[in-house]
């Protein structure tokens, strides 16, 4: 393939003209997508060989939560251990899962991008700079999710080891210990990014903002709920942790979600009896 044909991959063009409305062919549509899914894919590939070199480092900061964990549970109560990684290829994929859950936090702002950037072209002209607005928040809210998990994994892990009985050590196998950071890390950083989705569905027109008003309460408890569930450790201080500035996210969305909309319905009135505009019977 070409240099201008690789270029052409990338970029997902329409081969066929967009509406005034913004609807596209589905061919484009497919192309579009083609092109978004190759370019995130790229992010995390550059995203998972720099993390390679950088495999020590990585690997104290995970670590660091277990450890933390360690010098905070009562000497009295159930000892933990963290055992070695097992089997033959146990140290490889140790290199694998952790390069790679270092290069999806690390490349979210791209990742996050193109899956808006591919809603974009559904959008209105004029809306399509809520796209630097999305790139400048979304981004940086997956990352302060994630470091909001990150610090309080230590006291999710003594409340977990607390549950261990006197006279039993509690041996966590090293991939397992992974996976359960994982969780919380993405866990969390996504938590963050749901109020942001729902000002994208507010702005495609699926969301209306009074929707969120009226079920305020409900958004609160399931904020809660969903905390609870979501949350790998399950205690109540990590549950709060979550919970707590999600309903703050949602009281923000609200806010915005139906500025917007009053900003709209106003635009409307304002084009009632321009006779530009077509009359609707």
């Amino acid at each position: 393939m070409s240099i201008a044909g690789v270029v052409a991959l990338l970029r997902g063009t329409p081969k066929h003209p967009i509406g005034d409305d913004g609807r596209m062919a589905l061919s484009d549509h497919l192309r579009e997508l083609r092109a978004r899914v190759i370019k995130a894919s790229l992010a995390l590939i550059v995203g998972f060989i720099v993390s390679l070199f950088f495999f020590e480092q990585l690997f104290d900061l995970v670590m660091d939560p277990y450890t933390e964990a360690v010098k905070m549970m009562d000497k009295d109560s159930g000892a933990a251990s963290l055992s070695s990684v097992n089997g033959a290829a146990g140290g490889f994929m140790l290199y694998l899962k952790l390069c790679g859950l270092a290069a999806f936090i690390g490349t979210s702002p791209i990742w996050l991008y193109q899956i808006w950037a591919f809603l974009m072209p559904g959008l209105h002209a004029h809306e399509k700079r809520m796209s630097r607005i999305f790139v400048a928040v979304a981004g940086p809210l997956f990352l302060v999710g994630v470091v909001l998990g990150y610090v309080t994994l230590p006291k999710g892990l003594e409340i977990l080891f607390a549950f261990v009985p006197d006279g039993l050590t509690n041996i966590v196998e090293f991939s397992e210990y992974l996976s359960f950071l994982s969780r919380t890390l993405l866990v969390f950083g996504i938590a963050f990014e749901i109020p942001v989705f729902c000002i994208l569905l507010n702005r495609i027109g699926v969301l209306p903002g009074a929707a969120l008003g009226k079920y305020r309460a409900w958004i609160i408890v399931g904020s809660f709920v969903f905390a609870a569930v979501a949350t790998p450790s399950g205690d109540p201080f990590t549950m709060s942790i979550m919970a707590i500035p999600m309903v703050l996210l949602f009281g923000i969305s609200e806010v915005i979600t139906r500025s917007h909309d009053k900003r709209k319905a106003a635009r409307r009135e304002d084009r009632i009896g321009d006779p530009d505009v077509p009359s609707v019977i």
